[in-house]
Order: C-alpha cells, then structure tokens, then sequence
C-alpha cells in the first residue's frame, strides 16, 4: 500500500474541496448583494424567523460557520438578542446540510467540463455579476474534482484490515464514532468537509450505516468549534450564543444516539422508497437529524438561553444598535412629534459619542483592550443611527413642517453629522493609543497628566453639549462655548510644553508624534460640540431668519 500517495491525494483532495466551499460561498454571498448582515438584523424578529433567515443565509454562503460567526459578531455588538441568535443558529445547522445534498448529486462526470466554463465565465466577461455567477460555477465543479480525489486516496483503505476494524467498532461503540467526527471536524472547521468524507467512505463501503451515522453526528458537535474561537475574545452575550450552539448539536446528539436503531432504520426505508444511492443516503440523514433536532428544540429556546446565561455567568456590556425612538407612522400622522422622536435618537446618539469618548480615555490610562472593544461597539452604533436617523429625517423633510420645526429638523441633520464625526474621532484616538502601544512607545508622567487633563474637558464639554441638544437649552450651549475656548487655549499651552520637552530631549519623536495627534483629535471633538452649541443658540448661519 502506497501510503505517500493515498494521503498526498487525500489531502490535495480536501484542499480542493474546503476551497471549493469558500470560492464558492464568496460567490453566492456577492451575488446576493453582501447584504447578509442587514438581512438577518432586519429579519430575525422571533426564534422562528431566526431559523428561517440562518437557514437561507447558510445556503447562501454554504458555510453553518460563516454564518454562526457573522451571528456572534452581530451579538457581540449589540444587533441581535441572544434568544435571536440561538434561532439562526438552529436554521444554520439545516442549510447546511445543503452542501450534503449538492455533493449527493452524481455530476462528477461533468465536473470537468463545468470547472472549464467556471473559468470561462471569470476570465473572459468583465461584467462582476456574470463573474459572480463563474465564480460559483467553479467552485462548484471544485466540490466535486477534491471529493473525487479524496475518494480516490481511501479506496486502497477497504483492504487495511485496521481500518475496517475500526469502521467496524463505531457500529458496535457509536460514541467512539461521534468522538472521531468531532475530532476530525474540530481539526478541519468544515462540517460540509467531513460530511463529504463520510459520504465518500460510505459509498466506497469502507463503513457500514450504523457506524456512519454515529460520526456525522459528531461532524455537528464539531462544528460549533468555529464560533467558540469566534466569541472567544467577544462580548458575554457572544459566549453565550457560542455555548447555545454547542449545547444544540450536543443534545440533538445525545437524542440520535439513544434512537440509533430506529433512525437506522427510517434511513434505510426511506433510500428503499426513494432508490436514492449512498452519498444522497447520508445527505438524508443529515438533514433529518438537522430538521427534527431544530424542531424539538426550538420551543425551548428560552430554556436554552437560561442555560448558558448560567453556564456563561457575567454581566453583558453590547451596546443595543437598533433604533429605540423612531416610528415612521408618525411622519405622516403628526411630524411635529416624529421630530421630537427623531431628536431623541440623536440625543441616544450624542450619548453613545459621550461613552465612546470615555472609553478611549480608560484605554489611555489603564491599557485594558475590553476597553477597544467597547469604543468599536460604540462606533458601529452610532454609524448605524446616523443611517437609519439620516434616512427618517429625509422622510420627514416631505411632510409639511412649521417654519420652527424646519429649522430644528435642519439643525438636527447638522447635529448628526457633527456626532458622527466625534465618533470618528474617538476611533482615531484608540487606533492612535494601540500604536502608542504596539510600538512601545511611552509617554512621561508629565505628558500623561496632561493628556487626562485635556481628555475630561473635553469630555465635560461633549456631555454639555448633549445636555444642551436634549434640553433644547441655551444655558447649556454658552457653556460650551466658554469651555470650547479652554480647550482651544489648553492646546496651544500643550503644544509648547510638548515643544518644550522635544528640545530638551525627555521625550522621543515618535512619542511627540502620536502626542500631538492625540491632542489634535481632542481639539477637533471640541470643535463638533461647539457646532452643536451654535445650532441650538443659533449662531450657526444656516439657522438665522
């Protein structure tokens, strides 16, 4: 037996196959629109519209990992409820048995000629939907060229009598069979991937039903090791929806296991009815077990949820991204009050930019990176209200408003995009202090002093400055004012001490370098709550009568 080529083309075959699923799910995804995120924040509503969206956004990507990670970074940043995302998890599970399905299919002797117009489509058409379409075209052919060539590596294996010993003990010890799918699986972090083997050993006869069976439900557990790597480093909620989903596939396991003989059996009857071959066998198998474990379990999302908040204990900081205030009935019914509501988002808005600023300046001081991820959340929360305010505002702009009214929706559009620009800002200072910190770059006690002192006016100048916006209060805007003029002062008497310890040599350049930007960025934040000031006192000219 010629072990060097049985795993060089086993292994070149896998290759093929896992870049095949990816080549091809990016093609599906950009085919789609990328609007996978929108889609699933839009539309899971309630566990069972989770399941629907994860099953349809899986078979876009043919991939149950993408779409369970795309899943734990919208909790980890706020975009979905844990009880949402246990959802789509359970329908990711069913749309990719999608994968099992298309592999069953006997296009093998086609693939070649398929791949060919794959290329064709890529290289020779400019146009980026029809190369979207050749993309998807070649993976697919991809699918079919790596299972060929790993069922072609294990054919010599039906005559290693350790091997067929081994098949043999996972029909009689099934938990030795989940255990090495969920090894294999965990090793090669696609579930279509080992699915595909199995479909490929069992065609071969290289493994009996009741000893495949127990291994594609290990493939299941195995699986779920790509968003426990994803939530790792993520917010609380993101664990828990990690821990969700092993505790799914462990249980749907568990379920299986205990009815072996009889899911056996209905496998074997249905083929019989259906004359289906091997590999549409096992993709049968899969998504029944996928299927009827989503329906036994979805009732008991809530208790799942329970779970793994025990399980997962700790307080969750996700930052909640949809919009609280904002009712587009009331545009048409009373836009007067649809501009209140409008405002108070901006006001959730302005105080999001309050947090984010804060945040930063915790980072400066302690080098905690909870803290990073904190003003990331922030950022993306507030890019996400500036859209969605943006959007309601314009509608609002076609409805009759008052001559008062008109000025305050002008001067909240002015409002949202000095906000969105804090946010910008607040980002570019944390990119600013990772450098500082990646490159080892320290600041003297003297210059962090000032760096907090610069910080908290500033801060205590954007809170006023929300104050004002949310009190509508002219009090509060002159304040502002007052204290713009500080910060304006504080940075040129800190430009002249940084100035000062350059000469002297207590600093380095590079030290200098990102000090000054720091500075620089404070002052322009105070710049954004001065325009907020003005639009309320109205001295921004655009307001004047």
């Amino acid at each position: 037996m010629d072990w060097q080529s049985m795993l060089f083309e086993f292994l070149g075959g896998l290759g093929l196959f896992l870049f095949a699923i990816k080549y091809m799910g990016d093609g599906l995804q950009k085919a789609a629109g990328d609007r996978l995120r929108e889609l699933i924040d839009r539309f899971t509503t309630n566990p069972l519209m989770g399941v629907l969206v994860g099953i349809v956004v899986t078979v876009l990507i043919q991939s149950s990992s993408g779409t369970t990670v795309i899943v734990v970074g919208l909790v980890s940043a706020g975009f979905m409820t844990l009880r949402q995302a246990i959802g789509v998890i359970m329908g990711a599970n069913i749309g990719t048995t999608v994968t099992a399905f298309i592999i069953g299919l006997d296009v093998g002797a086609y693939s070649y000629p398929i791949m060919m117009l794959g290329a064709i489509l890529l290289f020779f058409f400019k146009k980026s939907s029809i190369q979207n379409i050749g993309q998807i075209v070649f993976g697919f052919a991809g699918l079919f060229i790596g299972l060929e060539m790993m069922g072609d590596g294990m054919k010599p294996l039906r005559e290693w009598d350790a091997f067929i010993d081994l098949t043999v003990s996972f029909s009689d010890h099934p938990i030795l069979g989940v255990v090495a799918g969920t090894i294999f699986t965990v090793i090669v972090q696609s579930s279509s991937a080992t699915v595909g083997i199995l479909q490929e050993l069992y065609a071969g006869q290289l493994i009996e039903l009741d000893g495949a069976l127990p291994v594609l439900f290990g493939d299941n557990i195995g699986t779920t090791i790509t968003a426990i790597l994803a939530a790792l480093a993520a917010s609380v909620t993101a664990r828990r929806a990690a821990a969700a989903h092993v505790i799914f596939n462990l249980i749907g396991s568990i379920i299986f296991l205990l009815i072996l003989p009889l899911f056996v059996n209905y496998v074997e009857w249905i083929s019989g009815i259906l004359n289906i071959e091997e590999r549409m066998q096992i993709a049968f198998a899969h998504g029944t077990f996928n299927v009827i474990n989503t329906l036994i379990q979805l009732p008991f999302v809530g208790v799942i949820a329970y779970i793994v908040t025990k399980i997962v204990p700790g307080e969750d900081r996700a930052i909640e991204f949809g919009a609280k205030h904002l009712d587009k009935s009331l545009i048409e019914q009373s836009p007067s009050i649809a501009l209140g509501q409008a405002k108070q988002e901006i006001v959730r808005m302005g105080e999001f930019a309050v947090n984010g600023l804060q945040e930063s300046m915790n980072f400066l001081l302690t080098s905690d990176t909870k803290h990073v991820g904190m003003t990331v959340q922030l950022e993306d929360a507030i890019n996400n209200l500036d859209r969605v305010t943006t959007e309601y505002l314009v509608q609002l702009s076609k409805e009759a408003l008052s001559r008062i009214d008109s000025r305050l929706h002008h001067s909240l559009l002015e409002n949202i995009r000095d906000i969105e620009r804090i946010g910008d800002h607040f980002e570019n200072l944390v990119e600013l202090i990772q450098a500082r910190e990646s490159n080892r770059v320290k600041f003297s006690d003297e210059a962090m002093a000032e760096l907090k002192e610069m910080y908290e006016l500033v801060l205590d100048t954007v809170s006023e400055a929300i104050l004002a916006l949310d009190k509508q209060s002219k009090d509060f805007a002159r304040e502002v004012l007052s204290k713009e003029d500080r910060i304006d002062e504080l940075e040129r008497v800190l430009r002249k001490r940084h100035i000062y310890r350059l000469n002297k040599g207590e600093c380095s350049g590079s030290a200098g370098i990102l000090y000054a930007d720091i500075i620089s960025n404070l002052e322009r934040i105070g710049d954004h709550a001065v325009n907020i000031a003005e639009s309320i006192i109205d001295e921004n000219p655009y307001l004047t009568t």
